[in-house]
């Protein structure tokens, strides 16, 4: 699996990653994936093209939430986190291009289930970028919209 773009085994249940491979894929159905998770716009150079197809082919759910770079919402989130619970108990990789999205909406995800506390938010996203202002000011809006809205704050 290292050979996918800054692939993160965060949990044996949840790992986040870049954009995989045709290839790729079927090593993470080797791997007991169940559910991808794409975070990742469909109209880019960097994405895969027919990339539900190929999952579905490898019996592993597929979702695609298209989060746009320049502008991440928390309704994304909310949607991501939806999923997330949904399939709280099955192997999850979550990807976007370059596991910069999926970075962010892991740790977020992790500190909205009480797993990562808000000072480890940072150092989980900045192993592997480092976010811009823009996103910087995503996560500290998510990071409060969670604090007022989930039932663990």
């Amino acid at each position: 699996m290292s050979d996918i773009i800054n692939f993160h085994q965060v949990s044996e249940s949840l790992s986040c990653s870049g954009q995989p491979s045709e290839a790729q894929l079927q090593n993470i159905a080797n791997e007991n994936f169940s559910i991808i998770i794409n975070l990742g716009l469909s109209d880019q150079d960097y994405s895969l093209p027919n990339e539900k197809f190929f999952v579905e082919k490898l019996n592993i759910k597929y979702f695609h939430i298209p989060v746009l770079f320049d502008n991440p919402t928390i309704p994304d989130f909310i949607l991501f986190f939806e999923k997330m619970k949904e399939n709280e108990n099955k192997k999850v990789l979550v990807h976007c291009a370059a596991n910069y999205r999926a970075s962010v909406f892991a740790a977020l995800y992790l500190f909205s289930i009480q797993k990562i506390e808000e000072s480890e938010i940072e150092n989980f996203i900045t192993n592997i970028w480092m976010p811009d202002h823009n996103w910087q000011m995503f996560i500290d809006e998510a990071i409060e919209f969670i604090k007022s809205n989930f039932p663990y704050f």
